[in-house]
C-alpha cells in the first residue's frame, strides 16, 4: 500500500438517494466496499458520507477586476473544498488554473475556458471580447483549452437600448455550438433576460446560467431538448442591489432586474415541476466568496425543489451529469462526512464533520 492511510468509513454511506451502505473503505486513496486484508493503521471516520459536493458554476482563479494569482486562486479552491465542494465546473476564468490538477489536496475542477462575450458588453477583464464573425474561432479555441465545456455569455445590458439584450446572431450561435461539438465539448451560456433563450436552446445549447428570463412559453422547449439549468440563487439574491446602483442611469433595465429577482423561485419551481435539469452552482469567484454550496442547496429548497432532488442536484445526479464518479468502487475517495441525515435537512451541508480528499481527512 502507499502513503495513503486506510480509512473506514462507517455508519450511513449514501452512495445514492436510495443506495444506503453502512460502510466503506479508502484505499490507496480510491474507494473500496471491501474490507482490505492485512490493512494497519486504520483510520476510523463515523457519520453520514456523501460524494464530494459539486458547485456546477464557481470561477476559480478570477476576482473582483479579472484574473488573480496563484496564492489568492488557492485560497479561493480551499474555501470550496472547507465547504465540501470537491468538484468544481469553472463555468469560465481568465486565469491558468491547471496548476490545481498536480494537487491531490484541492478540488477537481472541470475547465469551461474563458467566457466569449460581445465587445463590450460584459464585466471588463473577464472574458474574450469579440464580433460574431469570430466567435466559431474563439469557441475552436476555448474547446480545445477547455475540460468538456465552452461559456459563452448569451445576454448583457446593451447601452443603446438601456436593457438586457441577446449578445449573439443566431446563425453565429448555431455555428459556434456546432464547432463545439464537433469537438465534443458541450457549451453553456450566461443568460439573465428571457429574449436570448430561444435562439440559444434552438441552436443546440445544452445548458443555460442563472436562467432567470425563462418564462411559461419557453419551459416546454428547454424539456423536450434536455437543455439544462444552474440557477445560481445565492447570486440571483443581488439583483436588487444591482438595479438600484444602476437606476439613474438605466431605468428600464433596473426595473427589469427587479422582476427576474421577484419571480425567481416561481421559474426555478416551474422548471423542475417541467422536468428541466436543476444543478447547484454558486457563481463564486468574481463578486461572490466560495463555499457557498449549502447556501445554494438551501435556496433550492426554498425555491420548492424536494430536499432529496436539491440534494442530488448537488451530488449523485450532478457528479453524473458531468461525467464524474461518486462513491463507485475504484473510485477517488473524495466524499464529505456529516453529523445527521443530509437527505431529510440540507442545512446540515452547512457543517460538514470531514471532508476528504483523495483519501485524506482534510478537514
Amino acid at each position: 500500500m502507499s502513503d495513503h492511510p486506510v480509512l473506514h468509513v462507517k455508519g450511513r454511506v449514501l452512495a445514492g438517494p436510495d443506495d444506503v451502505r453502512d460502510e466503506l473503505w479508502v484505499v490507496d486513496g480510491r474507494i473500496s466496499h471491501d474490507r482490505p486484508g492485512g490493512a494497519r493503521d486504520v483510520r476510523t471516520v463515523t457519520g453520514w458520507a456523501l460524494p464530494g459536493l459539486v458547485d456546477a458554476h464557481c470561477h476559480v482563479g478570477l476576482g473582483a477586476h479579472g484574473p488573480v494569482d496563484a496564492d489568492e486562486a488557492e485560497k479561493q479552491a480551499l474555501a470550496d473544498r472547507e465547504a465540501g465542494t470537491l468538484l468544481i465546473r469553472d463555468a469560465g476564468s481568465p486565469s491558468d488554473t491547471r496548476w490545481v490538477d498536480d494537487r491531490d489536496d484541492l478540488p477537481k475542477i472541470i475547465r469551461a475556458g474563458r467566457h466569449i462575450a460581445r465587445t463590450r458588453r460584459y464585466i471588463r477583464g473577464y472574458a474574450h471580447e469579440i464580433e460574431p464573425d469570430d466567435l466559431v474561432a474563439y469557441v475552436g479555441q476555448e474547446a480545445r483549452r477547455g475540460d468538456g465545456w465552452v461559456k459563452l455569455v448569451g445576454d448583457w445590458i446593451d447601452r443603446e437600448v438601456g436593457d438586457l439584450a441577446p449578445s449573439w446572431p443566431r446563425d453565429a450561435a448555431e455555428a459556434a455550438i456546432a464547432e463545439a461539438h464537433r469537438l465534443g465539448a458541450r457549451v453553456t451560456a450566461h443568460c439573465f433576460a428571457e429574449n436570448s433563450l430561444r435562439d440559444l436552446v434552438e441552436a443546440g445549447i445544452d445548458c443555460i446560467e442563472h436562467a432567470t428570463g425563462l418564462t411559461e412559453d419557453l419551459i416546454p422547449l428547454f424539456a423536450e431538448r434536455g437543455v439544462a439549468i444552474v440557477p445560481t440563487l445565492v447570486n440571483i439574491a443581488t439583483f436588487p442591489r444591482l438595479a438600484d446602483g444602476g437606476e439613474s442611469k438605466f431605468p428600464r433595465w433596473s426595473a427589469h432586474m427587479r422582476r427576474l429577482h421577484e419571480r425567481r423561485y416561481d421559474t426555478v419551481r416551474s422548471a423542475y415541476d417541467a422536468g428541466i435539469p436543476v444543478f447547484v452552482g454558486t457563481d463564486a469567484g468574481g463578486t461572490l466568496p466560495h463555499g457557498l454550496v449549502a447556501a445554494e442547496v438551501a435556496e433550492l429548497v426554498t425555491a420548492g425543489i424536494p430536499p432529496l432532488d436539491a440534494l442530488a442536484a448537488t451530488t449523485w445526479t450532478a457528479r453524473a451529469w458531468l461525467g464524474r464518479p461518486g462513491l463507485e468502487e475504484g473510485a477517488p475517495a473524495d466524499l464529505v462526512v456529516y453529523d445527521t441525515d443530509p437527505r431529510t435537512d440540507v442545512r446540515v451541508l452547512a457543517d460538514p464533520r470531514r471532508v476528504v480528499v483523495n483519501g485524506r481527512v482534510t478537514a
